[in-house]
């Protein structure tokens, strides 16, 4: 009787691997990808069906959001443009190509006459993020991957506190391993005061839950009464004023004012929607803008919610569409061999591209696994910044004084594949030149990283790195 359990376990076991390798297959992906998990779970018995259910399965086809969903939030009626009919003195044909791949490939809309504040320490961002705050008149809508429960965050919780004890409606979501040290404490006394929380996908101990644990929201949004907007690399925590072994985090942060908040509240909205299964509803959330500075402005998001991996198809084009400059920030350099091929060829063309990461990272494997993509960079004639005042968490790029892109949005495949993200395009001279500004005032905090030094690493550093390359798709 024994032997025939066994024999029907190892017949269910080879029928269920058959069956998820065909699967697998069928799904199309990057043939990479493919063989590491036919390999997994060929070698791998029960362990690599464990952690193929937990981690390997792509939702970006099966829509953890679905389109229903999407479309039931974005038929409103928001301040955006006609695409058709763009005033040509806005952009012109150059981006133009680009404002067009981030409407079909994401249906990002454009908004224009907006008014952009670029926040670039910790200090300034939650001065302006707490003084909205406070004088928020009808709601608040916030959401970041991590609130973490320190000084910043507590002081974030009273205020809330404080906003919803006089009747301000507010809303938020916290990834739930992103903040996954938040205390019962910390949220009880949220819901006690009458704000609105919620988790972005909680662990379930369902396999049809807890294989998307893999899937993130990494997003950083903040909207106030429909009129003001924030997002960024920035979360919640004490690092970016206090710092923490690392030094203090640098990071950047956008302030908007004007049509694009609509842009926003929308995004805010799907994900609400995924949450809690409610509507948002009310012609109060989306107030008729103001109308500021010559500009336009694209919220681009992506993740397993949309058909095409946007943000970085958004990133290549753009950088694909420099004629002069490319000037990068990102904490992690793990590149999709779109992104890579991108910044390389742009390099090789005579493209002054720059790339700023950190000296060190909150991570030793993604030092070590970015370390090993710098190489055809640097020969390539990319050059290569390593920031050491701190930690520098900067998700920026700024194009030719001209696109600034700032967001949640890593260099890593992580962050285009796989998170749901959020990033702003920005189509204009002012929010460029500011950024660049910017940039060039860390290269003075940074040592500049030469091929020669790069070519001289020890073979046991090296093997390190190539070893730390294998698991850049899941950092």
């Amino acid at each position: 009787m024994t032997r025939i359990l066994a024999i029907f376990i190892i017949i269910l076991y080879v029928y269920t691997t058959i069956s998820t390798i065909t699967v697998l297959l069928m799904e199309n992906r990057n043939p990479v990808k493919s063989l590491s998990w036919v390999l997994v779970l060929l070698f791998l018995p029960v362990v690599g069906m464990f952690f193929y259910l937990l981690l390997g399965q792509d939702y970006r086809k099966k829509k953890i959001i679905s389109k229903k969903s999407i479309r039931r939030v974005t038929e409103r009626q928001v301040a955006l443009f006609d695409i058709n009919k763009l005033d040509s003195n806005l952009i012109d044909n150059n981006q133009l190509n680009l404002v067009n791949l981030l409407y079909k490939n994401s249906e990002s809309a454009g908004y224009a006459f907006n008014k952009v504040e670029v926040l670039s320490t910790g200090i300034t961002t939650f001065e302006a993020l707490f003084n909205a705050i406070q004088h928020a008149k009808d709601h608040i809508h916030i959401e970041f991957f991590i609130f973490d429960d320190d000084i910043i965050a507590n002081k974030l919780r009273e205020l809330l506190i404080q906003k919803a004890k006089e009747g301000i409606r507010v809303r938020m979501i916290y990834d739930y391993w992103g903040s996954f040290h938040l205390s019962k404490k910390y949220l009880n006394s949220l819901k006690d005061a009458g704000v609105y929380v919620r988790p972005f996908l909680p662990f379930r101990w369902k396999i049809s839950r807890s294989s998307k644990i893999n899937y993130r929201n990494h997003r950083k949004l903040v909207v106030i009464d429909g009129k003001t907007g924030f997002t960024g690399g920035l979360n919640i925590a004490d690092r970016y004023i206090y710092g923490n072994k690392l030094g203090i985090w640098r990071d950047t942060f956008i302030c908007i004012e004007g049509a694009a908040v609509h842009g926003l509240q929308l995004l805010f909205m799907i994900d609400w929607y995924f949450v809690d299964r409610k509507l948002i509803e009310g012609k109060k959330y989306f107030p008729e803008p103001e109308t500021f500075d010559r500009n336009l402005i694209q919220i681009v998001n992506s993740g397993p919610d949309t058909d095409w991996e946007a943000i970085m198809q958004g990133i290549a084009s753009a950088i694909m569409s420099a004629t002069k400059y490319v000037y990068i920030h990102s904490p992690y350099y793990m590149p999709t061999e779109v992104i890579a091929s991108c910044i390389e060829m742009s390099a090789l063309s005579g493209i002054d591209v720059r790339l700023m990461i950190p000296l060190r990272s909150d991570s030793k494997l993604s030092d070590a696994s970015t370390s090993s993509y710098l190489g055809k960079a640097l020969e390539a004639g990319v050059k290569v910044f390593r920031y050491k005042e701190g930690f520098l968490h900067s998700k920026a790029i700024v194009i030719d004084d001209f696109i600034s892109i700032v967001g949640s949005c890593n260099m890593d495949e992580r962050s285009f594949v796989q998170n749901f993200e959020a990033n702003v395009f920005v189509y204009e001279k002012k929010t460029a030149f500011h950024l660049k500004k910017l940039f060039f005032e860390d290269m003075e905090k940074c040592e500049e990283l030469s091929l020669d030094v790069w070519s001289n690493r020890t073979r046991r550093q090296k093997m390190k790195e190539s070893f730390a390359r294998l698991f850049s798709p899941l950092m």
